[in-house]
């Protein structure tokens, strides 16, 4: 037999005080003792009762959710955000619910389609390209919407995150700084991964300025991994043995691309340097550290949260709102001094 749902009058019954007292706790309303809280507190505990929140959220056109929309969840990348906006969340009646694009404007717009049809009390979705639908959606949804990762573009509401044209730029005045000059790139085909192609612009607008061009590139579709950073370091330097620098446009290629070029018997950072992107966990597992760029990940997670239960309680009005963080260079043993 299927079971019954508990109610309110089971709680009541159970804690010995009315339906409408009992109410009144669970939602944290109205005059009640501190002994007859906590009474109706282990009694719905003990019972196992879960607040029915449907009934609240069509009074109020909202529930107590906020849309969280990325690209992805096999990169390591996201899932540090999804730490930061938990942890702002963590204190609060709200919980983040995850839809994933895979980089993907149309599955975009379909996710986020179906979140909006939740009435969320927030949108916190990266990157600042959209399609147009995506984007009449957002600028209607009558909620905050915080756009994350990146600030080279034009946001809808609020936006959180770091430069990565100016990213890319920093990596390559330090790599020129260190004197290498035969300098080969390794990343995403590009026109899937906005960010990526943004750090590429900045990169390559820095090293022009030194009077250097790229050599060689290799591109790649599909999720970070270190296999294929072995396969591609391996295919790059077949073609362009003289490369002395690879920079890869996430860490977890570059990761792969280090432990083919130390099982071949390169000196590195002498022979040849080579840099990742984003600073992830997985680095500090490896013989020797790789030069990375914390992309401040978590951090972003964090104050987009904040924005949003900000916005949404009146704290902040609602508009433009940007918050650009620096990332942090790490030289690792991956890159002369």
């Amino acid at each position: 037999m299927r079971k019954r749902s508990l109610t309110l009058r089971d709680v009541s019954e159970a804690s010995g005080v009315s339906e409408m007292t009992v109410s009144r706790v669970l939602r944290g309303k109205g005059d009640v003792s501190e002994a007859t809280r906590l009474k109706v507190r282990e009694a719905a505990k003990r019972l196992g009762y879960v607040p029915n929140q449907i009934a609240g959220a069509l009074a109020s056109q909202r529930v107590n959710l906020i849309a969280v929309i990325i690209p992805s969840l096999a990169n390591m990348v996201f899932p540090e955000v999804l730490r930061g906006i938990s942890k702002a969340l963590e204190e609060t009646s709200y919980q983040p619910v995850i839809g994933v694009t895979d980089y993907l404007p149309e599955k975009e717009e379909k996710v986020l389609y179906e979140m909006l049809s939740w009435r969320p009390a927030g949108i916190i979705i990266a990157g600042l390209e959209h399609s147009e639908g995506s984007r009449a959606m957002l600028r209607a949804s009558g909620v905050p919407v915080v756009e994350i990762m990146d600030v080279d573009g034009e946001a809808i509401d609020a936006c959180v995150g770091i430069s990565h044209r100016r990213a890319g730029r920093l990596m390559a005045e330090r790599i020129l700084d260190a004197g290498y000059r035969k300098i080969g790139f390794l990343g995403t085909k590009m026109p899937l991964d906005h960010r990526a192609r943004k750090r590429f612009e900045g990169f390559t607008e820095r090293l022009a300025k030194g009077g250097v061009e790229v050599a060689d590139q290799e591109f790649y579709s599909g999720g970070s991994a270190l296999a294929k950073g072995r396969e591609m370091t391996a295919t790059i330097l077949s073609r362009s043995p003289k490369l002395d620098f690879l920079y890869y446009s996430n860490d977890m290629i570059g990761a792969g691309g280090l432990l083919y070029l130390l099982e071949s018997g390169r000196r590195i950072p002498d022979d040849i340097g080579l840099a990742g992107f984003n600073g992830v966990e997985l680095l500090d597992g490896l013989p020797i550290r790789l030069a990375t760029m914390d992309a401040c990940r978590r951090e972003i997670g964090e104050k987009a949260a904040e924005i949003v239960l900000a916005q949404y309680s009146g704290e902040v009005s609602e508009g433009e709102i940007l918050i650009e963080l620096q990332p942090r260079l790490a030289p690792g043993d991956t890159l002369r001094d």
